[in-house]
C-alpha cells in the first residue's frame, strides 16, 4: 500500500513539514532525532535543515527513496532506515528527540512502541507526536485511518507514554493542508512531552 502511495512522489503529503513540528521543533534539544513512519521525509529534511542529526524510519522503500532525494535537493543528509516499527529497536537513552507524526500502528503494537519511545529518549529528550483521534471519523477532513484500532486519544497516550512529563497532550480540531491525503477540518491529538 505505502510503496504504491509514494509512487507519484510528494503528492500524498507534500514536502512541507507538519505544522506542530514546524512550530515546536526547537523544543527538541540539538542532537539526534528519530522520525517514525517518516514516509517521504518532509519532517526529517526540515529537521536536518535546522541542524539535527536525523534518522528517518519507515516501512516503504519508495518513501525512503523519495526522502533521500528530498534531502539531496535541500542540501542536507538524513539516515534512511527501512524497518517495521513493530520490530525496530529504538535503543535505550539514544535520542534527543523522537518525532511521531501520523505514525498510526495497530493498538496491539502501539503500547509497546510508545513504551520503547520513553526508554529510547535521553534525559531531557522530547517526544513530538500528532495523530488522528476517533473524532476524526466524524469530521469532514480527509486523512487518517478508518479503523478505531489505529486512532489515538489523549488519555490513552498519557498511559502509553508513562514516564514522560507532558507539556501538551490535547485534542484539537484544525484545518490541515498536507498534500492530497490530509486535507480539511480534522481532529487530532498533539503531544509535546519531555523525559525527566
Amino acid at each position: 500500500m505505502w510503496n504504491e502511495r509514494y509512487t507519484e512522489a510528494f503528492t500524498a503529503y507534500g514536502t512541507e513539514p507538519n505544522d506542530l513540528l514546524r512550530d515546536h521543533a526547537r523544543q527538541i534539544p540539538m542532537g539526534s532525532v528519530a522520525c517514525l513512519a517518516e514516509g517521504e521525509g518532509r519532517n526529517a529534511v526540515f529537521l536536518a535543515k535546522l541542524g539535527y542529526d536525523v534518522t528517518a524510519i519507515d516501512s516503504s522503500e519508495v518513501g525512503l527513496k523519495n526522502a533521500r532525494q528530498l534531502a539531496k535537493e535541500n542540501g542536507v543528509e538524513i539516515k534512511a532506515v527501512l524497518a517495521d516499527l513493530a520490530e525496530f529497536d529504538l535503543g535505550e537513552g539514544r535520542w534527543d528527540g523522537i518525532v511521531s507524526i501520523w505514525a498510526h500502528v495497530h493498538e496491539s503494537v502501539r503500547a509497546g512502541l510508545h513504551a520503547a519511545c520513553v526508554r529510547a529518549l535521553k534525559p531531557g529528550g522530547v517526544l513530538l507526536l500528532e495523530a488522528y483521534t476517533p473524532r476524526q471519523l466524524e469530521e469532514p477532513g480527509l486523512g487518517g485511518p478508518s479503523s478505531l484500532e489505529y486512532l489515538m486519544t489523549p488519555n490513552g497516550l498519557r498511559r502509553e507514554l508513562s514516564g514522560l512529563r507532558f507539556d501538551r497532550c490535547e485534542e484539537v480540531v484544525r484545518d490541515i493542508r498536507e498534500g492530497e491525503c490530509h486535507v480539511g477540518q480534522s481532529a487530532t491529538v498533539q503531544v509535546i512531552a519531555v523525559k525527566p
